[in-house]
């Protein structure tokens, strides 16, 4: 092992107590020795996804957040609600790693060539227990970074491509032609509002604000619709409208958007009828939530026909659901987000 390292790193944890209760510290763990076909790689950068957000707080009530602790071992605590406390049955009491995906530069390596040729290498990793200073992974798990590039910028090379690139790959398994997201000013929109610009795709983007309206706008986004402005749910139908969308991605989760959605896309629906539909369309409409920026009830009015449905999609699942090998041929090496 290299003399960078020391014997014990530093490793964040989320903790559920069976009193109702979260706590994040910091645990000293052992630094392991990688085997043959294994790299120790020096974490030096992590994202903070919606799924890292999912483990990192549980149920918990952030809200209500106090520190105590050192300096050096800070902790922090939070209430979770009673009624929140089943769902997180499984994990009670049990310390969780937490971090999907980072990158970092390799600094011990097994005895294999693979491994071999990772050594000093800056690569990036989707194994999870990435929010730890010293992280230990087999050879294959490793992306090796071009040239000149840092941790920083190759830290996200996973979750989010792969999610867009499955919102894509579920949009056409399902029939639909377009889509609705929301969020859509994130890194993840960002992302896939450039794939289905490559692909000519008709995308339909929701943001919050005339600066991500701008952002988007200034990337090549045909629809952008302002969930802020006065006139958002007749731009949303003219904009469903024009792209055909029958398929939104949501990462509010709470609030009236989903179904604000729905409607706009029964609406749209609606101005191609050639008579009128007592049940409405009979056109499936479909909005998947996938994310809680909104941790509040999901609110409908059921102005939208009976041929609906809202589910939650998460990009795990559907990679196992569609197998290892369509899994893999979403992201051949010339795909490029």
């Amino acid at each position: 092992m290299t003399s960078d390292t020391s014997r014990t790193a530093v490793q964040l944890r989320s903790l559920v107590k069976s009193e109702g209760e979260l706590e994040l510290s910091l645990a000293s763990i052992p630094i392991p020795e990688p085997g043959p076909d294994e790299v120790l790689i020096r974490v030096e950068a992590a994202p903070i996804n919606p799924s890292d957000l999912g483990l990192l707080f549980g149920a918990a009530d952030m809200s209500t957040a106090r520190q105590s602790g050192t300096d050096e071992q800070p902790v922090v605590t939070a209430s979770i609600p009673a009624a929140l406390m089943k769902a997180m049955a499984g994990r009670v009491d049990q310390s969780m790693p937490v971090g999907n995906e980072g990158a970092g530069v390799v600094v011990a390596a097994g005895t294999s060539v693979a491994a071999q040729q990772l050594m000093g290498r800056t690569v990036a990793v989707l194994a999870g227990e990435m929010y730890s200073q010293y992280r230990c992974v087999k050879t294959v798990q490793c992306l090796p970074l071009p040239s000149g590039t840092s941790a920083a910028e190759g830290a996200a090379c996973f979750v989010n491509p792969l999610t867009a690139l499955g919102m894509v790959e579920t949009m056409r398994r399902e029939g639909h032609t377009a889509l609705v997201h929301t969020a859509a000013a994130s890194n993840l929109g960002q992302m896939l509002n450039r794939l289905c610009i490559q692909d000519r795709i008709g995308l339909v983007n929701i943001v919050r604000s005339e600066q991500q309206e701008q952002v988007l706008r200034e990337q090549g986004a045909k629809y952008v619709c302002n969930s802020s402005a006065p006139t958002f749910m007749r731009d949303l139908t003219d904009a469903i409208s024009a792209t055909g969308a029958t398929l939104a991605f949501d990462a509010i989760g709470g609030g009236p958007l989903a179904g604000q959605i729905l409607s706009c896309m029964e609406a749209a629906l609606m101005r191609l009828a050639g008579e009128y539909q007592r049940y409405g369309s009979t056109t499936h409409k479909q909005v998947y939530i996938y994310g809680m920026l909104d941790t509040g009830p999901t609110q409908f009015k059921r102005n939208f026909g009976a041929a609906w449905g809202v589910g939650g999609w998460l990009l795990m699942p559907f990679l196992q659901k569609i197998g290892a090998e369509a899994a893999q041929a979403l992201a051949p090496p010339a795909r490029s987000t």
